[in-house]
């Protein structure tokens, strides 16, 4: 499971994101700290509207905090809204994120779409098909290499969209609502999935979720609400 040899996929340390300033003032999050293992799979609750997609863009590293750092893999990224890496090429090689709706490209096939991920982080011809091929045989899709995403069902395009997000090896896979748009039991099957990769992989998975029905998959939950962030325990498996 978590793999403490190597430094944490992802550390925030008292990360805070202001609007405004005097009386239009909001803080969206407030003195933020986490840590997430590699290997290790989070969930992340709240209510709508306490930051959990303010803290998500943080540690994407698409909207910077105004104060506090990031680090990943133990190298600081970014202190502030002060940056220490291309930020784009981080997002590139060392992230990979998953949303509510798969946005697959619809003209290209299940396939295509992995491909044209590997293509942007510079990986193609023979060693692209196979490693994309390879992606959407573990997780089930590879009889559907060729079907455009029209002809897929919800759960098939969430899948590839999860290949494409691991194409470039992240060391952290953020999730945002990925199963919003699925029934309880095709939900289920893919926070089972985040699970199986996050452990598989050794890649630190975050998913901001508001079903609370397969919290048990999760190695660990946090809670959000008012910019505060806490951390309660899953109770231990059974399974």
């Amino acid at each position: 499971m978590k793999n403490r040899t190597h430094a944490p996929a992802i550390e925030t340390v008292a990360i805070s994101k202001i609007y405004g300033s005097g009386n239009t003032e909001v803080v969206a999050l407030r003195d933020a700290s986490m840590k997430i293992e590699r290997g290790e799979v989070v969930a992340l609750l709240g209510p709508s509207g306490s930051g959990k997609s303010t803290l998500l863009s943080a540690i994407g590293l698409i909207n910077p905090p105004t104060k506090g750092q990031i680090k990943i893999d133990g190298k600081v990224v970014m202190d502030g809204p002060k940056s220490f890496v291309d930020l784009q090429r981080y997002r590139r090689e060392r992230l990979g994120f998953i949303f509510q709706k798969s946005n697959l490209i619809p003209f290209l096939s299940a396939l295509e779409n992995v491909l044209i991920s590997l293509s942007i982080s510079g990986v193609e011809g023979r060693p692209a098909k196979r490693r994309a091929m390879e992606l959407l045989d573990s997780l089930g899709v590879a009889d559907r290499a060729k079907n455009l995403p029209a002809a897929l069902s919800g759960g098939q395009q969430q899948r590839v969209a999860v290949a494409r997000a691991l194409a470039n090896k992240p060391s952290l896979l953020l999730a945002d609502e990925p199963t919003a748009a699925l029934d309880s039991k095709l939900g289920r099957q893919v926070m089972e999935l985040f699970r199986e990769i996050g452990h598989e992989n050794q890649a630190g998975v975050l998913v901001v979720t508001h079903d609370q029905r397969a919290l048990d998959v999760f190695d660990r939950t946090m809670y959000l609400e008012d910019g505060v962030l806490a951390e309660h325990e899953v109770s231990p498996k059974t399974n």
